[in-house]
């Protein structure tokens, strides 16, 4: 191979999904937790504050003003509105750190259902109860 400089390949360059300068981002973020508040092992209004006290905007923790809205609709969905460039990633690791918290991490899994929206679900335990009377 021939040492020189890169050429840029067919295709084009720049950056993909990025809004062009000027344009206004809004992204919508739903979590649908009515199956765990149903069970009342869920507390929704909890994760509200938590989510709002941790979100982090320009590297800063409690600083969402008007560019993020946590707001509980009620029956277990909670929906996040960003006015600015946000990970859905981001909202799933933190639904994991309060999974974590509140010691409900073993028994509930954060899984994606569509773009923009999670969903809490129980994970599927097998019944061990035929095994225990082998004996």
């Amino acid at each position: 191979m021939v040492a020189g400089t890169k050429r840029p390949t067919a295709g084009g360059g720049g950056q993909k999904g990025t809004p062009k300068k000027g344009q206004k981002v809004t992204k919508k973020f739903t979590i649908n937790a009515t199956q765990p508040t149903s069970d009342r092992i869920f507390d929704p209004s909890a994760f509200t504050t938590f989510l709002q006290q941790r979100i982090k905007v320009d590297g800063r923790t409690g600083n969402l003003g008007d560019t993020i809205t946590v707001s509980n609709l009620g029956d277990g969905r909670i929906e996040v509105v960003a006015h600015q460039e946000f990970s859905g990633r981001y909202l799933k690791y933190l639904t994991k750190k309060f999974l974590k918290k509140q010691q409900l991490r073993d028994w509930l899994r954060v899984v994606s259902t569509q773009k923009g929206e999670y969903s809490l679900k129980f994970f599927n335990v097998v019944g061990d109860e035929g095994d225990e009377d082998e004996d």
